[in-house]
């Protein structure tokens, strides 16, 4: 198990705790009290720092190592009715961009998401989750795909970004990720996005155009990163945890501006502490989400879609 820097006090109590259960295997020294109470210790100070997170230090679980990818939900959702679908058939498969036809119970759904990697050769391979033209109009070709069956979509985002090489650009990411946004407020069947990790940029709005937006308890979902805004307003990333202050970019804020609809409360440290019960609660957010939706005709799913976005961001005085 892998500890963040702020999650070190965690570390020592559970390494107390695991030398005092030792001691009391190996000796005739009863060590049950002594156990109990670094438990109890271990649980306070749990909970103490899980619930005084500040937005650096979520962002830094949106990235852990050990957290949920798209394709481990998509599996433990779907199991194995999940058929991963590929191609753009334009240009190429992109493999930071996965999609394909998967069953929750007996309801079809079109799952599209940002998939990384989980050590240097597959984050390599996935393009550490950046998604270059053709993964979004991969997604796209998904979506029309599922609008003419009439397939509700369930789209996961967890990307740093769309990826910003010279190449991509050639070859037309803004018009991509700009094509998929006009695309996803008029499409025809129920849409219903959750933020999974990171949520930068235009790379996840690019398939984050949603009837239902929910994001994970510990994500982010900004226009920028922290270290990316610290780097052009003060040039330097030192001020990184001020940038994520600054930007409002935590489920809560995102919530409280009406940005998002949902937060999908997480077990405590985070989805990779216990990912059964993680997947277990998104699947259950997807169907009621979908539940909600299912009666609605095209037009009224359209026309709700479309003054939801359009009623963000405006105020009174």
């Amino acid at each position: 198990m892998e500890y963040l820097e702020f999650e070190l006090p965690i570390k020592e109590l559970e390494d107390q705790l695991q030398k005092c259960k030792v001691i009391g295997e190996e000796s005739e020294v009863d060590v049950t009290e002594t156990c109990a109470q670094i438990e109890m210790k271990l649980k306070e100070t749990q909970k103490d720092i899980y619930k005084n997170l500040t937005p650096w230090q979520r962002v830094q679980l949106s990235r852990h190592p050990n957290r949920p990818y798209t394709l481990d939900y998509i599996r433990a959702i779907c199991g194995d009715t999940f058929l991963e679908l590929h191609g753009d058939r334009s240009f190429k498969d992109d493999k930071a961009m996965i999609g394909g036809l998967g069953k929750i119970g007996d309801q079809s759904f079109m799952f599209i998401g940002q998939q990384k990697g989980y050590n240097t050769k597959t984050r390599q391979y996935r393009n550490f989750g950046m998604a270059n033209p053709e993964g979004y109009r991969k997604a796209l070709r998904l979506m029309k795909m599922a609008e003419k069956f009439g397939i509700p979509v369930v789209t996961l985002l967890d990307t740093p970004g769309a990826y910003p090489g010279l190449e991509a650009e050639e070859r037309g990411q803004g018009e991509a990720i700009a094509r998929n946004i006009l695309e996803m407020t008029r499409l025809e069947v129920p849409i219903i996005t959750i933020v999974i990790g990171e949520g930068a940029s235009g790379g996840a709005l690019g398939i984050g155009v949603g009837d239902v937006v929910m994001m994970l308890e510990n994500t982010w979902y900004s226009v920028i990163s922290p270290e990316s805004c610290s780097s052009i307003l003060w040039h330097s990333w030192e001020y990184k945890e001020q940038a994520a202050e600054a930007l409002k970019l935590t489920a809560s804020d995102m919530k409280k501006l009406k940005l998002v609809d949902e937060i999908i409360k997480e077990p405590l440290g985070g989805a990779h502490k216990d990912r059964e019960k993680t997947f277990s609660i998104v699947s259950n957010r997807i169907m009621k989400s979908y539940e909600a939706l299912k009666d609605l005709s095209p037009k009224d799913l359209i026309s709700k879609r479309m003054d939801k976005y359009c009623d963000m961001g405006v105020y009174k005085d």
